[in-house]
Parts: C-alpha cells; structure tokens; sequence
C-alpha cells in the first residue's frame, strides 16, 4: 500500500450525516479488513474495522494494551508524553495485574448495586426536568439535563462533593481532548490529582458510604497503593460523566432526526423495549471516535496479511457497530433491532468498567424524557447544531431545544 493510499486517523465524518462514521472507514471495513492508518504522530498503525475480527483479536494475549512499549499507538501527543510516567491502571495493563486492579474497583458497578442506583438517578433527572421546564424556552440541553445527570450520579457514587463539578469537568476535559498541549494535560492531570487526593486523605479519615471510602479500605488492608486508588478515582470520574452526558444529547438529536423511533419509544412502557432502545443507540452513534489502541506481542495472521510483533493496532468501534454482516442496514436506526451484540462499550477483558451505570442512566433518561417533555423540538436547524469531535468520545458543545 503506498503512502498516499492509508487514510488519516481520527477521520473527519461528513457534515451532512454527523452520526455515521466517516465513508473511507465504512469503505475499508467492506473491502479493506486489515488495512492501515497514518495517526498524529505519522505512524501507521494496523486498523481493524469488521465485527467478527474485533471479537476475535480483543479476547486475543497475543495482543497488549501496554502503553509504555515503544511503537504503542497513542491517542495523542499528550498521552504518548504522559504514558512513560502513568501508574498501573485497569486502561494500561494486561492480565494478571489488570485482573488484580479491576477487583480492586468492580464492586461498585456490578450490575446488583447499580440496578439499586435507579431510583435516585430517577429522582435526579425528574429533579433537572422540572428545573428546565421552569426556567427559560428555549434551553440547552447538554447543560440542562446531558452533563448534570450523570455527573450528580459520578460524584455520589464516587463521594466528590458535585458542587466542585466545574473544576473536574474543565479538567477531565482536557485530558480527553485530542487538541491539549502535553503541557496542559500534565496541568490538569495535576490538578484533578491533588484534588482527588484530599478528598481520598479525607476519607482515610472518615469513611463513608461511597467508592474513594470503598478505596480507602483497600489501601488500609495493603490491597492497593494509595496512588492507584487516586488515579483510578480519577478514571472514574473521568470515564463517568464524559460519555454519558454525550449518548444523553446525542441520542436526543438522534431520535428528534427520526421522529417516527422517537414516537416508538413514548408509545412504549415496556422496560425491556427501552433497554433495547438504548443499546440500538449506542449501537448507531459509537461515541468513542478514535479507537481502541493495542500492541502485538506476537505475529498475527489475519486474512492474509501479518500483523508483526511489535505493531500497533487500532480497532474502530463504529465501523464494528456499522459492519452490514453483523448489523443489516446499518445505517438505518432501529430501536427494534437486537443491537446487544455491539462494541460501544468496547469488548473482552478491558469492557468498559462503568458500562452498567451508563446503561440505567441512558434508560432512565431515554425512558423519561420524551414522556415528561412530549413536545421536545430543536430549537434550530439541525445544520446549526454544533457536534465536538476533539475527545476521545464525540458529543454536542450544545442542543438548544423547545417545548
């Protein structure tokens, strides 16, 4: 393949259809399996787009998630700049010390304790309705109701009072973004650092009832370093309420672009019909835009071609969640399909930790919202709505909406 021939990555997605993935990695995942991309830094990292091969190679030890191996392909410069310097966590280590650190931190989104969460996150979103229903016409909604939901429900869970939430949202944003200077990513990374750390000193004090006290326990009883338990603190909070709040405005405009699955869903009491819903949403916007990213540790052959040890590999979630072999039609929302099989939330051993949470936060919000507000409009054109695509996941910088 010559160089004029392997695409850039992250790929820009055409303006007239925001939700689909770019049209050169819809190609390559039709006619180009095992292809190449050119990222940042000017390498050309292996792309794996198709269903069945992602479920293959992300259950696969022939592959690592280690950053600090030279030829990782990062997401970012700042990233690359901080790897050699990052602790252990669940997102950098593979088995056994990624197994050891995930039971540090998987109590608290099993399925049983956060399925008991849904009444207060009910509580929460019915609370933020009446707020912007009360308040001025038109809103935003991002502000209004996609930020605040899942960052109320982060900040408890974890114990961080949310009065404090600008300071780790101005922060964790930064450290997402793929435009960051390393320099202001090391700011911020240090910044939500100390922040997280008083609070962590506080509840080696004073437990509560809550993960940093849950932590706090873990470090007393010589099971975790106390800089794990503040860098995984701030995964937490980080992976918390980023991605949530952009399926929350995101799957918003999704259903008001097809108004007749918007309908389905109002129409529709059944907790298992919006369970479905959800996952056909996360299905059709794959908010995580710029891959996952491993190593091989050793050769792999996959449709005839070698990816070498040492290599870097991208798999890109949409085009997994777009692949026509495993999802007819694709392109087409359908909150009736049965979309539980998609790569939303990544797959194998390194599945997002808090995939759970999102997944009540999006039924409740999905199950309520629409009911509550029946007359829920874009306040403007559609074109004039303005998508983020500078993160690791994509969202909406606002959704003015009317009622």
């Amino acid at each position: 393949m010559s160089d004029t021939t392997v695409p850039d990555y992250p790929t820009a997605r055409e303006s007239s259809c925001p939700f689909a993935p770019a049209a050169t990695i819809r190609a390559m995942t039709r006619e180009n399996p095992v292809g190449k991309v050119r990222i940042w830094d000017g390498s050309t990292p292996w792309f794996i787009t198709r269903h069945a091969d992602q479920r293959a190679l992300l259950n696969d030890p022939r592959l690592s998630i280690n950053e600090k191996r030279p030829g990782y392909p990062h997401m970012t410069r700042s990233r690359a700049a901080g790897a050699p310097h990052h602790p252990a966590l669940i997102t950098n280590t593979d088995p056994p010390e990624h197994t050891r650190l995930r039971r540090t931190v998987n109590a608290p989104f099993m399925v049983k304790r956060v399925e008991a969460l849904r009444p207060r996150i009910q509580e929460v979103l019915d609370n933020l309705i009446d707020q912007m229903l009360a308040g001025p016409n038109p809103a935003d909604l991002v502000q209004a109701i996609g930020l605040p939901v899942p960052t109320l429900v982060i900040t408890e869970i974890l114990g961080a009072p949310y009065e404090d939430h600008e300071l780790f949202q101005t922060t964790s944003h930064m450290l997402v973004s793929h435009e960051a200077t390393p320099e202001e990513a090391q700011e911020a990374a240090r910044a939500l650092s100390g922040y997280i750390g008083d609070l962590f000193q506080r509840r080696l004090a004073e437990p509560g009832d809550d993960v940093l006290s849950e932590m706090a326990g873990r470090v007393r009883a010589g099971e975790m370093s106390p800089q794990e338990a503040i860098t995984m603190a701030m995964a937490i909070l980080i992976a918390g309420h980023e991605t949530s709040a952009s399926m929350i405005s995101l799957g918003t405009l999704a259903l008001l672009r097809n108004p007749d699955q918007l309908a389905l869903l109002r129409a529709n009491d059944d907790p298992k019909f919006v369970a479905n819903a959800v996952e056909e949403l996360l299905r059709y916007l794959t908010i995580v835009h710029t891959g996952i990213r491993r190593i091989a540790n050793e050769d792999i052959e996959l449709h005839g071609k070698v990816i070498k040890a040492g290599d870097g590999v991208i798999f890109d979630l949409s085009g997994a969640n777009w692949d026509a072999e495993e999802f007819p039609d694709p392109e087409r929302l359908d909150l009736r399909r049965p979309a539980r099989q998609h790569h939303a939330f990544g797959y194998g051993a390194h599945q997002c930790l808090g995939q759970s949470l999102a997944r009540v936060e999006l039924q409740v919000v999905y199950g309520t919202l629409y009911k509550r507000v029946p007359t829920l409009a874009l306040a403007v054109p559609f074109e004039e709505v303005e998508f983020a695509m500078e993160g690791v996941a994509y969202g909406l910088r606002t959704l003015p909406v009317t009622w």
